[in-house]
């Protein structure tokens, strides 16, 4: 009898111990599971490479969106010479084709914006590194460009610029100052006017994008410091508001970067910062990094949006200079996979 009970203990004993081990043995590969799950979480945004810029590889270009068209020309090539040709970009057919010549004096670090059917560029260096402050209109129905009212502050470089409604704006900049005054440009009256400056310190360098009748500017240098503050322009009551920074780690600060809005979204990546993307919540007021830019990085590249697409073209690492397009889109998993 005592035999019979003891070898019935056992076994109870190797059922609890084979049930306790399976348990462990569950959790583990549980935690496993979910480890593998978190990283195999899905990242939005996608780059795809689409059909090569067709004029001379460059940077520091200048350009604006008409009718989902893009504009852009100027720069200079890697010999350093400054460009003023000038081409668009269709997307819904993938092709480049080019236009009149910019009408002012070849440049580099001008600024574009488009206002009611006319796109406007002006301002930065010509061939002697001399500061401009001239402006051309060009109007795409004609393929022309025509000289309008100069710049009303003073003629600068790396200067940025935005559209809101009918009229243009553009300030900040260096004119052998760093500068934060800001000017609005009526294409009906050719007139512009000083509105009220930047909330930020002064900068060149940065970027802008518009979403929902807002404009937001951030990001440049002052003095050899990259800036994180970040500033929204209420153009209905000449107001600069405060917003969230540009995040704090110095690795996202920037200057020479590019940004373009989707939605209620802006989305802001190279520069001399990294090929990650970072994107503004505006209804949040919120950053968060959302994959990587998948080409070179660069410095003083274009980029737009349109149709829900984002687009880079042009740039520079050093003393190259790059010719390629990138479209982005933000609905779309990141490939990841590098085999």
């Amino acid at each position: 009898m005592s035999t019979v009970v003891k070898f019935v203990r056992n076994r109870h004993s190797v059922v609890i111990t084979a049930l306790f081990y399976a348990l462990i043995w569950g959790l583990w590969g549980s935690l496993l599971s979910s480890c593998k799950n978190d990283d195999a979480v899905a990242v939005l945004g996608d780059w795809n490479r689409r059909s090569d810029f067709e004029g001379v590889a460059r940077n520091a270009v200048a350009g604006f969106v008409l009718n989902n068209v893009a504009y852009m020309g100027t720069g200079t090539n890697a010999d350093n010479d400054r460009l003023k040709d000038f081409w668009s970009y269709n997307p819904a057919k993938n092709t480049w084709t080019q236009l009149a010549d910019f009408g002012g004096e070849a440049r580099n670090t001008a600024v574009g914006f488009a206002a009611g059917t006319k796109g406007y560029i002006g301002t930065g260096l010509n061939v002697n590194s001399e500061r401009l402050k001239d402006f051309w209109e060009f109007n795409p129905a004609t393929n022309a460009w025509k000289r309008i009212a100069d710049f009303g502050g003073t003629a600068r470089r790396n200067a940025v610029a935005f559209s809101v409604g009918s009229k243009g704006y553009v300030g900040t900049g260096f004119d052998g100052n760093y500068l934060k005054d800001f000017w609005s440009y009526d294409p009906t009256k050719d007139e512009w006017q000083k509105i009220a400056s930047y909330g930020g310190a002064k900068r060149l360098g940065a970027l802008s994008f518009v979403i929902d009748g807002l404009a937001y500017v951030g990001t440049g240098n002052n003095n050899g410091s990259a800036e994180k503050d970040w500033w929204a322009y209420d153009a209905s009551k000449d107001e600069w508001i405060e917003k969230g920074d540009f995040e704090s780690d110095e690795l996202v600060q920037r200057s020479y970067a590019v940004g373009f809005s989707i939605g209620s979204k802006g989305y802001v990546t190279v520069g001399d910062g990294s090929n990650a993307v970072w994107v503004y919540d505006s209804t949040t007021d919120d950053w968060y990094e959302q994959g990587t830019f998948e080409g070179s990085g660069r410095q003083y590249a274009f980029g737009f949006a349109i149709n829900g697409k984002g687009y880079i073209t042009t740039g520079s690492s050093g003393s190259g200079r790059f010719d390629d397009l990138w479209e982005y889109d933000p609905t779309v998993e990141q490939d990841t996979d590098t085999n």
